[in-house]
């Protein structure tokens, strides 16, 4: 009888330490086309602790991430993907459990954050290893620009890679691949001769003061302001993979002009402000989000993208800006040559008060921020590529197509 009791009792204790929740996820694609590596996103929120998960579809395991949002410790997000059929409804079952590890997958996204070790004189150009995950420079620091190895935070996924200058600017700068490959932990945005003859891609844009690819900026009312003065800036890697890269640029007291008032710094109080960018594995396009302290309504912003010299312009006049074009790269490439691009931004119509004409920097947008957030994408393509795009026609093309798929969202329905 002691020994029923005993068994009893170490029963119930193994199942109050070891608990399982599972839901059903089911995921219907409402177009008539095929989708491939659709991102769903499950909130934690309602299910108490989770520290690993399982996800299948039809008896199969799928790939799946958790991310801790906040950095406190605790998964905020569940993150897999899928392909899907043309009207195709998928129902996936996921288990969630308050012990263990995440389970590992191979990565197929890639961020890294690397301190500038240049005065090593053993280490080559692009074998820095001083990696960092968070970096914080005061307002007044002389030249962020050149803490990091590659100027700022890099990512990327197998179609392309993306480094955030560490300054001001915030611009996206791109490099362009031949093959779909990780290649940033090799190259670290520095592409060497031998790297260059297997096939590696290298840097093919050229930014200066421009939007680049689609930064967010500040707008006085008759043009774009970079972010500046701060209190603040930041960089950090939130996620690494293996599914999807977050990283976020975090500007603390920063004197925004309104846009639509005077531009002196006096009349303003300091904003916080949140950049968040998002890569998923299998896509050529990033998520952006916006974040303030506070309610922005009444500010004016900008983002857009560089008007690439000789470039053609394509827009819907409903948020998608884009070019095509070709022009020499910065210097610091391995060869020096004049690199065709083409480059898209994409603002949800409500956030966009104007369509500015193009001048000889950029096409821009000015924007709005309803309340403290918004929300947009930007996307490339390379004429390197084997798997992308070579005309202008081909690039506006695609963008049509990928307008219609952001506009038609899977429906994810998920049921406890």
């Amino acid at each position: 009888m002691k020994q029923a009791i005993a068994l009893f009792l170490l029963s119930m204790l193994t199942a109050t330490a070891s608990a399982s929740k599972t839901i059903t996820v089911t995921v219907s694609n409402p177009m008539n086309i095929a989708r491939t590596d659709v991102p769903i996103v499950i909130n934690l929120s309602s299910y108490g602790e989770v520290r690993s998960a399982l996800v299948t579809l039809n008896g199969q395991e799928v790939p799946c991430q958790l991310d801790d949002l906040d950095k406190n410790d605790t998964f905020d997000e569940l993150c897999f993907l899928t392909n899907i059929d043309k009207k195709e409804k998928q129902q996936f079952t996921v288990t969630l459990m308050d012990e263990g590890e995440p389970r590992p997958y191979p990565a197929r996204v890639f961020a890294e954050m690397v301190l500038s070790n240049t005065k090593d004189k053993k280490l080559k150009k692009n074998q820095q290893n001083n990696y960092i995950e968070s970096i914080t420079a005061r307002g007044d620091a002389a030249y962020t620009y050149n803490i990091q190895h590659h100027h700022g935070v890099d990512f990327e996924s197998e179609l392309n890679g993306i480094r955030i200058y560490f300054d001001a600017r915030q611009t996206l700068d791109l490099y362009g691949k031949f093959t779909k490959q990780l290649e940033l932990k090799e190259t670290q945005f520095y592409t060497d001769a031998d790297q260059k003859k297997r096939g590696y891609g290298d840097d093919v844009l050229w930014v200066g003061q421009t939007f680049g690819l689609g930064a967010f900026r500040g707008w006085d009312g008759q043009k774009p302001t970079l972010v500046e003065p701060v209190a603040t800036r930041t960089q950090r890697i939130i996620s690494y993979g293996p599914l999807r890269t977050i990283v976020e640029v975090i500007d603390k007291g920063w004197l925004a002009p309104k846009g639509n008032l005077s531009p002196l710094t006096s009349h303003l109080s300091p904003l916080n402000m949140t950049l968040r960018y998002t890569q998923y594995a299998g896509h050529r396009d990033t998520d952006v989000d916006v974040l303030f302290n506070k309610d922005v309504s009444d500010y004016r912003f900008s983002t857009g993208i560089i008007n690439v010299k000789g470039s053609e312009e394509f827009s819907n006049k409903k948020g998608l800006r884009a070019c095509w074009g070709t022009d020499y790269p910065s210097t610091d490439t391995l060869n020096w040559k004049r690199e065709t691009v083409g480059l898209a931004v994409l603002v949800p119509q409500q956030n966009v008060v104007s369509e500015e004409p193009a001048n000889k920097d950029n096409y821009a947008l000015v924007l709005k921020v309803n309340g403290r957030q918004m929300a947009y994408k930007v996307t490339y393509t390379s004429a390197n590529e084997s798997f992308g795009y070579h005309t202008a026609k081909e690039w506006f093309d695609y963008l049509k197509a990928w307008c219609k798929e952001v506009e038609k969202p899977v429906v994810v329905k998920v049921d406890d």
